[in-house]
């Protein structure tokens, strides 16, 4: 599970990161990444939300997609910049795929959203 501080939960900050971040896509992912705003007392921590809509699946299905990606991301967290929003939108084709294929398309997508070699960066 991902540190409470890391949790987005407010809507508005899932707003702001879709509509002012970075956008890169896999067939089974969408990261919107927003920069940290202006400093308003030293470097926090990255916040990251997650967006598994009905059309992936019922309850039980969405609800372990969006654990098994909070695993994954866990162990990403320190690539993020301080103070940064991190979206995740699980497509439908997520489901079903295994772990190690999902990371791989997170790490892409990851990669690519932070202007790392791996990918173009998309801008929205």
């Amino acid at each position: 599970m991902l540190p409470a501080a890391a949790r987005m939960r407010r809507s508005a900050e899932f707003t702001a990161a879709v509509r002012a971040g970075a956008r890169a896509a896999a067939p089974a992912l969408v990261l919107h990444l927003r920069p940290a705003p202006a400093p308003a007392g030293g470097p926090a921590s990255p916040r990251v939300g997650f967006i598994v809509s009905r059309a992936v699946g019922g309850a039980v299905v969405r609800n372990r997609l969006r654990r098994q990606l909070r695993h994954l991301l866990r162990q990403r967290l320190s690539q993020l910049p301080a103070g940064s929003y991190l979206v995740v939108r699980a497509n439908p084709a997520a489901v079903g795929l295994s772990a190690d294929v999902l990371a791989a398309q997170l790490d892409r997508a990851l990669a690519r959203v932070l202007g790392q070699p791996g990918g173009t960066r998309l801008q929205t």
